[in-house]
């Protein structure tokens, strides 16, 4: 039995092993790509920086508008997470905890559209946008994004706070707590993790969303980063080890958050029922 239990130990290891290395392989080898020139890279695409070459990060910050592509999508990504998480976070909360007329006919048609393709919603957007002369703003990119992302958050997070004791709940209206007071001193603080969770999510696709900024997005001003990036990629078209720096740039940001919240991610995907 102990032999057995071996076998399986190691063979679990081999497959994580395996699996992190497909995951990681692609982003450690742009990372090394990054500090490299061109010419290097062409005589031996696979080897590990002779010289690191930070200058390069510097070059693509300030000789391809990055800066301003950055400061772009930070803002954008940080109000549409925002206030997404606040409107979907509260949404949730009712969904889950107040039984009215047509809460479920409102959790369907809020989960239905989770389903729908993106590329169907683009030109009624882009009409409403239009209309309202919100195209080719960032306030309008970010309402799009906010009701790209609020169905699926509040799916999520409506699924955690559904699980909470109502007991805690009942004993908050015997203390004399409003619902908001329950909601911010009560559902918020124990929901956390589930928050956190739809958090990252949200932030990983709005900083690296392209279809919606490409239609809504013209201005070169405006540009989000991953605009930035098609940008640089054309006029770095045979500079392999350019683009290679221009790439890390944008998946830094991410690399940071994932591993700032990384805990509260494993604890809100694996939650289950709260005691």
């Amino acid at each position: 039995m102990p032999h057995s239990k071996a076998i399986t130990r190691a063979l679990l290891l081999i497959a994580i092993s395996l699996y992190t290395a497909f995951s990681a392989g692609p982003f450690a080898w742009t990372a090394m790509l990054s500090f490299r020139t061109t010419s290097e890279i062409s005589k031996a695409p696979y080897a590990w920086p002779e010289t690191f070459r930070w200058q390069k990060y510097v070059e693509a910050w300030t000789g391809s508008n990055y800066d301003t592509y950055f400061v772009n999508s930070m803002v954008i990504t940080v109000l549409a997470v925002l206030v997404t998480t606040v409107v979907g976070a509260m949404a949730a909360h009712c969904l889950a905890r107040y039984r009215f007329r047509g809460n479920r006919l409102i959790y369907f048609i809020i989960f239905s559209t989770i389903i729908f393709p993106p590329q169907i919603t683009i030109i009624a957007l882009f009409q409403t946008l239009v209309d309202y002369g919100l195209y080719n703003s960032r306030v309008g990119l970010i309402l799009v994004y906010v009701s790209v992302q609020l169905p699926l958050t509040v799916f999520l997070l409506e699924g955690f706070f559904a699980r909470l004791p109502q007991d805690l709940f009942d004993a908050a209206r015997m203390d004399g707590y409003s619902d908001a007071e329950i909601f911010w001193k009560i559902t918020v603080p124990i929901g956390m993790p589930a928050i956190v969770t739809t958090v990252i999510l949200n932030t990983v696709h709005i900083w690296n969303e392209f279809l919606y900024a490409v239609v809504l997005i013209s201005d070169e001003s405006k540009r989000t980063l991953p605009l930035g990036i098609q940008k640089f990629m054309g006029d770095q078209l045979e500079d392999i080890g350019m683009i290679a720096t221009g790439m890390m740039i944008a998946v830094i940001p991410i690399v940071i958050v994932y591993a700032i919240f990384s805990e509260k991610l494993i604890q809100g995907m694996t939650a289950g029922a709260v005691k």
